[in-house]
Parts: structure tokens; sequence; C-alpha cells
């Protein structure tokens, strides 16, 4: 691919080109705030000059750590432009991994942003740590500075500054479902490759497309397919300014493009369900004439009446989900990538589009597969490694091979369906061999289950413990059951003779980030689980019911 741009160099396009072009709509205090190409390149100059008044050596690591804002884009680009890399941190995590990201990344300054706990963070930061804070919405405490005192009186950075495209551009820590987070290393190089990818894949055009803002800008999804997008094809960027205000925020942003995990689809799902029962929709969808209305009637009550994409990943999504969701004319593509290859590996979407997988490689991806199943991929967006983290980069980058962890397999028309991972295959004390994840997403398609996760290591059978929906905690608890009952039967008859669930368990507390169940991008940590249960597996087992309450 020639002629590739880095970020900045856009940034001074959309400057010259379209200055009085809004790119950014920042919501505040109920008022929608604008921030145009020259106004935000202006803020870019004025915070990249005030950056280099700290004397850090040239490549230096720069955190930010903040919710969704313009000002963290702001504060993304002016770290390019000043010299630096940027390390990202997720906005839930506990002092802990913020201390470990710091220190493991030898960041020296901390820019700190929208945050709903900064209490719960500020013991995690290191002495010789400076902080930052964001204006509008960052915290005030003694020792720190201030982004607007700060900027007030440098001259902002004239001229158009640039980096090189092998320079490295960020250091993206991995929310961590096995132990410490890994410092994934990405270059300028990288970012251009897989955003000029992604954006002929689906069709972008330059200026026409509006994003909302609302995944963690420090997962690699939300930074390709939001602030690259944005950055590289002049789409207008709209944020959620809280979760009390995400539904008509969303209502009035109108994105064309919307991503969300399938959790978030999930929840739209049991949202819509609430108010008109799937018997009573499904009469509805059976009137032609009516369908229409009704499905017209979802998607703007949703936001997404303008919507041409409806994007899903970071996790393999049930094919009932999908299915569900086409019948109201939602067509959900999904798309499967890792932090490590920019979330650039297969897509599935129109008209190479077949539910139940994950789709065909990207251009430019080359896949095969190892002889345990697990799916490898070359493309020139692989990162340069993990930082800090020789072994493990040459183990994951064998041959230039990156071993993503996954199991998979390709069908005759060559989509990918990914069948588990590597790792969390566990043995019964039969000797057999279980992939827990296709259970789990069998399971996952009753709407009474909000978080699954099946064990059985040393059992004769394994078994699914399950945390319930809120909406689901409030019925009665026969129907509840009744349903987990067919649920835990249907699913059995479609499996294996080993592989078939003794137990459904239904676990008393919800799994959250706080109390290290859940990644800070909502995914279950096996390992704690495990260690928080382990010790009832077999008083579960012996008992005489299929489904057990904690």
């Amino acid at each position: 691919m020639e002629n590739l741009k880095s970020p900045l160099q856009k940034l001074y396009e959309w400057e010259q080109q379209t200055p009085d072009k809004v790119f950014m709509r920042q919501p505040f205090q109920g008022q929608w705030n604008d921030f145009t190409w020259k106004t935000t390149a202006s803020e870019v100059r004025k915070l990249a000059a005030a950056l280099q008044q700290y004397n850090l050596p040239p490549k230096s690591k720069v955190a930010l750590v903040s919710k969704n804002c313009a000002h963290w884009l702001i504060a993304d680009m002016a770290i390019m432009m000043a010299g630096y890399e940027s390390v990202p941190v997720y906005p839930n995590v506990g002092a802990d991994t913020l201390s470990y990201v710091l220190k493991h990344s030898e960041a020296k300054i901390l820019l700190v942003g929208k945050l709903d706990d900064w209490n719960f963070m500020k013991g995690g930061v290191p002495s010789d740590v400076q902080c930052i804070s964001f204006p509008w919405y960052g915290p005030k405490q003694d020792g720190f500075h201030y982004w607007e005192e700060i900027v007030k009186n440098v001259e902002p950075l004239a001229g158009n500054p640039d980096r090189d495209l092998q320079d490295v551009m960020t250091i993206i820590y991995t929310s961590g479902t096995t132990g410490n987070p890994k410092g994934v290393v990405h270059t300028f190089f990288n970012f251009a490759w897989a955003i000029e990818t992604g954006k002929k894949s689906f069709g972008l055009v330059d200026g026409q497309d509006r994003l909302f803002s609302y995944l963690p800008l420090s997962h690699i999804a939300e930074r390709m397919l939001i602030e690259q997008a944005g950055i590289y094809c002049n789409s207008e960027i709209w944020f959620a300014e809280s979760l009390d205000t995400f539904v008509p925020n969303l209502a009035e942003a109108q994105p064309t493009i919307f991503l969300a995990v399938p959790r978030i689809w999930t929840k739209f799902q049991m949202g819509i369900l609430a108010k008109l029962p799937q018997k009573k929709l499904n009469l509805l969808l059976s009137i032609p004439v009516i369908s229409g209305i009704i499905k017209a009637k979802v998607r703007k009550g949703l936001g997404l009446n303008s919507c041409r994409h409806y994007i899903t990943g970071a996790a393999p999504i049930s094919p009932s989900l999908v299915n569900w969701w086409a019948r109201l004319g939602v067509a959900i593509e999904e798309v499967y990538g890792m932090t490590e290859n920019c979330a650039i590996s297969h897509v599935n979407k129109p008209p190479q589009f077949k539910i139940g997988t994950q789709g065909i490689p990207f251009p430019g991806v080359e896949v095969k597969f190892s002889e345990a199943d697990e799916i490898l991929v070359k493309v020139p967006c692989n990162m340069v490694g993990y930082y800090k983290e020789p072994e493990m980069t040459a183990d994951t980058l064998r041959g230039g091979w990156l071993h993503t962890g996954d199991r998979g397999k390709e069908d005759n028309d060559g989509f990918l369906k990914i069948t588990g991972r590597v790792k969390e295959i566990f043995k019964t004390d039969k000797g057999k061999y279980v992939a827990p994840a296709p259970i789990e997403m069998k399971l996952s398609k009753n709407q009474h289950i909000e978080q699954i996760c099946v064990v059985g290591a040393a059992l004769p059978q394994p078994i699914a413990l399950v945390v319930l929906s809120a909406d689901a905690k409030a019925k009665e608890w026969e129907g509840v059951h009744e349903s987990l009952s067919a649920t835990l039967n249907d699913t059995n008859a479609e499996l294996e003779k080993h592989e078939r669930l003794q137990k459904l368990v239904v676990v008393k507390d919800d799994w959250t980030i706080e109390n290290g169940l859940l990644t800070p991008t909502l995914k279950i940590k096996r390992g704690p689980i495990e260690d928080r249960y382990h010790a009832s597996y077999s008083f579960w087992y012996a008992k005489a019911e299929a489904v057990v309450m904690e």
C-alpha cells in the first residue's frame, strides 16, 4: 500500500482543506460543544508545545486515562506531535493495574480526564509521575498541573511536525484476561495501513460519516473505528456525556456507523423485549405493513435510523442474536481481530456474509492453522511486539505469523469459525478435553443469562456458572428456572457426550471489574472465577436438580 500518511499529516490536511467543518461534538452539562478541525489543530498544537516544556527525552512515554471525550483525541494527537509515545489506560482499572502500567511503560506524565471514580485509581500513580488534569472533567488535586494553565503561556507548535511511519506511535496494554496486562507496541505505519484497509472494506467516504464514541478509546476497536476513522476519513465524532444521557445523546448523533460489543446488542435486545414481548413482536413482524413500521420504530428509538453499518467485535456474537436483529432489519456485521494486529483479520459483512462465522480475511491478510487448530495470521499491521517481553514476543510472532490463541477452522467457502481458546480447553476427570467457549455461546441465547463461565477440570462432566440478567432477577424464580432448564436441555442435545453439562449453577454475586472477575473490556476472567467458586463444585455437582441456585 503506497502513499500512507500519518494521523498528523491527516490533521494538517483537514486543518487546511476543511478548517470550519466540525470534527468532534462533545456534550458538557447538557450543551453540545463543537470542535472544528481548526479548533482541534490549535488545541493539539498548544498541548504539544506544553508537553515539550517538561523536557522529556524524545520518544518518551506519556500515559492518558479518561473516559471518551474530545480532549482524549486532542491529547493523543498532541503526544504524537510532541514526539512522544502514547500509553492509553482503561478508565475503569483499579490502582494496582494503573500502577503496573505506569511503572512498566516508564511513563513520566499522566493526563487524567473524565473518570467515574478517580479516588479508586489515584493510589496507583507513582511518586515520580506528573499528572495533568483535563479541562472540564479532570480531577482537582494537589500536585496536579492543569491543562488550561500549562497551555496558557506557550507558543503553539508551528509548521507541520511529523513522525516517521516506522516510529512507535503507541503502546496499548491489553485488558489482562490472564495475568498482568501486556504492552502491545504499534507503529504509525501499522495504524495507517489498518485504517486504509478498513476504509476500503467498509466503503468509508471522506466527510460523509458520523460516528458515536462510547466504548473505551483505550481498546483497539474504538481506537481504530472511531479515533482513526475520524482522523483519516474526516468523519464527525459525537460523544456521550454520561450513562444517564447515553440514549438521548445517541438519538441526537444518529450515527451512520455504529460499533457495539455483543453484550451491548444483547442489552438493546432486552430493552426492546421489556416493552414488546417476543410473542407480540413475532405477531407484529408477521404482518407485512406493520412489520415495516415496527422495524423503523425500533431503529429510530435506538438512534440508529441513519445507520448503514451495524458492527460488532471484541468477542464472538451468538448466531441467534444476529438472526434476531436481522428480523428487525438490523444486519450486524462482525469484525474479528486483536490488539496485536490492529483488529484487522476477518470481516463478516455483505455481500460475503455467513451467520455463525467470523467472515473472510480482510485484503492483505494471510491465514493458516496450526496442528492444534490455532488461528495464525500474517498481516502488515501485526504488532512490533510486546513491550519489554522479548521471549513472549518471539513465541507469539513465530516466523512472522501472529499466534492468536484462538482455535478455529475454515469452511469450504473460506469463512472462519472460532471454536474456542487454545489455553481455555480443560480436561475432565474422564480424560476428555472440553472447549468452553462454544458451549457458552449456545447458552447465551437465553435472555435471562447475563454472564457464563463453563468449568469442569477434575469433574466427571462440565458445569456452567451463570449470572442472571437484571430483568431475570426481577422475575418469579419458577419461570426463570423453567427457562434455564429448557436451555440446558436444548444445549446438551447439541453437544458430544463428554461435553454435556451436568449442572447449571446460578451464582448470587455479579461479576464486575471492581471484584476482579471481569476485565476492563467486560470479558470474564476464568482464573479468578474458578478460584472463587472451585471449592463448591463437588457440592453443586452432587445435587439432584439440574439447575442449582448458589
